[in-house]
């Protein structure tokens, strides 16, 4: 009977599946599965990193010559009678200003009083000190999160020297 019972299930089974194909073609509809997808994001802190200054002073030597000028005046007397007042006038390192007065006498005369002369005199002096200048060195600290390994290191700031590395 186990024979007869297995082969009436597999003759309902069949049936069951004609009608079902039968249906759906005379009905003409298509059942259609769709997948959809979900993306998120999350952040995740993995370390932190903490970046101070510090700054440093050196020595350094400034060798260089600083010129200074003087000037020395001189006044020359002359007493020169004249028609008309002279122009001031460069000689060499000289400038020369004339100093007129008018003289009153039975006439008008110009009469050369003196002569003012400035003479520019430049001086070379040697100058030697010893200044101390500042410069910053930027240190970086990592402090690890779940992942990393902590390391710290320092790096000059751009635009600046570091003496121990020269």
């Amino acid at each position: 009977m186990t024979v007869n019972g297995d082969s009436q299930s597999d003759s309902l089974q069949k049936g069951n599946e004609d009608q079902a194909l039968k249906r759906d073609s005379d009905e003409a509809t298509l059942q259609l599965a769709a997948e959809e997808l979900s993306v998120a994001k999350e952040t995740v802190e993995t370390g932190r990193v903490h970046v101070r200054t510090q700054t440093h002073e050196r020595e350094a030597l400034i060798d260089e010559n600083l010129a200074r000028e003087h000037v020395e005046i001189e006044t020359i007397p002359k007493g020169l009678r004249i028609d008309v007042v002279p122009e001031v006038r460069q000689e060499g390192d000289t400038t020369i200003i004339p100093v007129v007065e008018e003289v009153l006498a039975v006439e008008r005369r110009l009469v050369l009083k003196e002569e003012v002369h400035i003479k520019r005199v430049r001086t070379t002096d040697h100058h030697k000190e010893t200044v101390k200048l500042r410069y910053q060195e930027a240190v970086v600290t990592r402090h690890p999160g779940e992942t990393g390994k902590a390391d710290a290191g320092s790096a000059s700031t751009p635009g600046q020297t570091n003496p121990k590395r020269e």
